[in-house]
């Protein structure tokens, strides 16, 4: 962890990571971990969240694992409950879960649209809106691993791009209301990074597409994503953007959107099985 230079800023603190069992989410827990946090690890699939409990054992600090999907008020309202019923309180909740897809927005099924929207969008608001009042106890922080897709749509990922502009939206709004609360709210936005996000994109009919059409080797790894996030939110900022691809199209999108687009389209449009055409 040579890049966080404090490394007692994270001992003791309870963590909630949501999407915990992989990606960025288990490059987070992992490292969270090392620095002995208390971490309450949420995620669908409960057996791999068990796995990666015994896999990090072996540290001073306690590991909670709670069954969560986001998409459901019900299960964000247990994993906040779950994590302060076990740990007493809340300081940082890192609301990571997320799904994508890939396909022509004409042909996109609605069902896939909304569930795209349920489990970013949604599940972020539902898990911020639980944790809020426990944060505001510890002038915690309320974390939203967003995208370069949140600030520059991209085609074939309308649902994608709406649902983390939806969220930047929301925690901007959020970061005003409680402005003297020292309630930080950070969104983070890391660039293309090697996960499983993209085999498991979503088709137009709501099936995994299974590949990705991307080359992953060149892409950031979990690890470092996970090492820029706790940087952020060690040092409380309000935003987070890192990638180099992605500082370049931030400022292309101010001084040159047009341009900008143009470059986008032919991008995708030359990808594998592109879902649009050049």
């Amino acid at each position: 962890m040579e890049k966080i230079i404090n490394l007692n800023y994270f001992k003791g603190k309870n963590v909630i990571i949501t999407g915990a069992s992989s990606g960025i989410g288990l490059a987070l827990a992992q490292a969270l971990n090392t620095l002995s946090a208390n971490l309450v690890l949420g995620a669908r699939n409960i057996d791999k969240l068990e796995e990666l409990k015994i896999e990090l054992e072996g540290t001073n600090n306690t590991i909670i694992c709670v069954a969560c999907d986001v998409s459901k008020q019900e299960d964000c309202d247990n994993l906040i409950r779950e994590a302060v019923n076990q740990l007493g309180s809340i300081d940082i909740l890192i609301n990571n879960a997320g799904i994508t897809m890939r396909a022509p927005f004409e042909q996109t099924s609605i069902e896939t649209l909304q569930k795209v929207m349920d489990t970013n969008y949604w599940g972020t608001l539902f898990c911020s809106q639980a944790a809020i009042p426990y944060l505001l106890k510890t002038k915690g922080s309320l974390v939203a691993v967003s995208s370069v897709t949140g600030f520059k749509g991209l085609p074939g990922r309308t649902a994608y791009a709406a649902s983390k502009f939806a969220i930047h939206g929301l925690y901007e709004s959020i970061r005003m209301e409680y402005l003297h609360k020292d309630l930080n709210v950070l969104i983070t936005c890391p660039g293309f990074t090697s996960t499983n996000i993209r085999f498991n994109a979503l088709n137009a009919k709501g099936d995994l597409q299974q590949e990705s059409p991307m080359d992953e080797k060149k892409m950031t790894t979990p690890e470092e994503v996970a090492k820029d996030i706790l940087q952020a939110i060690r040092d409380r900022k309000n935003f987070m953007l890192t990638d180099k691809q992605g500082i370049i199209i931030k400022w292309l999108n101010f001084f040159a959107p047009k341009f900008l687009e143009k470059k986008i389209h032919k991008t995708i449009a030359n990808e594998p099985n592109s879902p649009i055409l050049e």
